[in-house]
């Protein structure tokens, strides 16, 4: 147990330590990274109060044009910074969580939060829903406000990176070396640009068709193999490149380490793999090709005042005290399935019910351990696609 709460201490510090220094290293490279993303001077230009101390981070993953479900985003996590303590709170966020949205009328919206940021940047699609919302600014908003709810503190920025983004950064740092702790076989990971091909099918032998898609709700991979390629990985280390990498941390149909949670702990590992290879001398003479491979593939609202501010800090990285939540059925979450059957997460403790977790991460800020949760057995079986 010792072990593993010393484990998980260094892949949170890890966390910090990536986003410190692949995003904001280097403050003349920043700026010209910034104005290359971002045309809103008026959030560049934003001024922090001085006796602000705390800031708060939602780090996302999103597909990217080019992909299905361009801008759901696959990967959630809130860091808590507490700049005058040296401490620093990481929270993951699955992308199963059913969540509300708000409207303009009284009936309630839910939808998964992998989709929040998403339902702003295209509102015109959900006229209810209002139009503060609206835009790339608007969804950043909601996806804050809608995280915000779930921990119990206001999320002040966001930075979201897509998927060739990730890939062209691995392969721009030579690949990454990840120790695979349980190997893993998955048929069904996604081929882009393949999600709708018929596989040979005549659409017009309806027959057929409605055969497959009957085969299809419980073993797509069978009704339409051209969609899917088969991943395999052994367990040890492995060195690999951005796509590879992008695979390991993004599949989630397997049966040895499938779901929500085994990929998130695949995420841990490769967070871990990324800050012993930023921590190595190779990682230096690569920070600018780096930083340029960012630039159309990074979104965020960060005031820049705000990156100089972390930047002052980055060398204290080391001392800070870090803890990590990961939200699961173990702790905080039970499987659920919507009302139009989709396979979701709630809270143990009932639709929109996060008092357990805001007074855990309550306890962490002050220094108090979270008691811990019994294991929760499904509501009902399931299958998640």
């Amino acid at each position: 147990m010792v072990k593993d709460v010393e484990k998980r201490k260094k892949i949170a510090l890890g966390i910090t330590i990536a986003i410190v220094f692949i995003i904001l290293f280097g403050a003349f490279r920043v700026v010209k990274l910034f104005n290359s993303i971002n045309t809103k001077s008026s959030i560049w230009g934003k001024t922090i109060p001085k006796e602000k101390k705390i800031f708060s981070l939602l780090v996302m993953g999103y597909g990217g044009a080019g992909h299905d479900g361009a801008y759901l985003t696959d990967t959630m996590m809130v860091l808590r910074i507490d700049l005058e303590k040296h401490t620093a709170l990481v929270v993951s966020v699955p992308r199963d969580l059913w969540v509300q949205i708000p409207t303009t009328t009284d009936e309630k919206f839910y939808r998964k939060i992998n989709s929040v940021y998403q339902t702003g940047l295209f509102r015109k699609n959900y006229p209810a829903v209002p139009v503060k919302y609206d835009g790339e600014q608007g969804a950043s908003e909601l996806v804050k406000e809608t995280v915000g709810s779930i921990v119990g503190f206001p999320i002040d920025n966001y930075i979201a990176v897509d998927f060739d983004g990730f890939r062209q950064a691995i392969n721009t740092l030579g690949g990454i070396d990840i120790v695979v702790e349980k190997a893993f076989t998955d048929v069904e990971y996604p081929i882009d640009g393949k999600e709708t091909d018929l596989c040979g099918v005549d659409p017009s032998d309806l027959a057929k068709f409605e055969e497959l898609e009957k085969i299809a709700t419980e073993s797509p991979e069978l009704a339409y193999p051209c969609r899917y390629e088969t991943l395999q990985f052994s367990a040890g280390q492995q060195h690999m490149n951005g796509e590879t990498a992008l695979k390991f941390v993004r599949s989630r149909h397997s049966l040895e380490d499938g779901g929500d949670f085994g990929r998130a702990k695949r995420q841990q590992l490769f967070l871990d793999a990324m800050r012993s290879k930023i921590l190595s001398v190779s990682f230096i003479p690569k920070i600018i090709p780096l930083m340029n491979d960012l630039e159309k593939n990074l979104r965020t609202d960060m005031p820049l005042e705000l990156v100089n501010k972390f930047l002052s800090q980055s060398s204290e990285a080391k001392n800070y005290e870090m803890q990590q939540i990961i939200l699961t059925t173990d702790n905080y979450l039970q499987h659920s399935v919507s009302n139009d059957g989709q396979y979701i997460l709630n809270s143990i403790d009932g639709q929109d019910n996060w008092q357990r977790l805001h007074k855990d991460i309550n306890n962490m800020i002050v220094g108090i351990s979270p008691t811990p949760s019994v294991s929760l057995l499904p509501t009902k079986k399931v299958t998640r696609r």
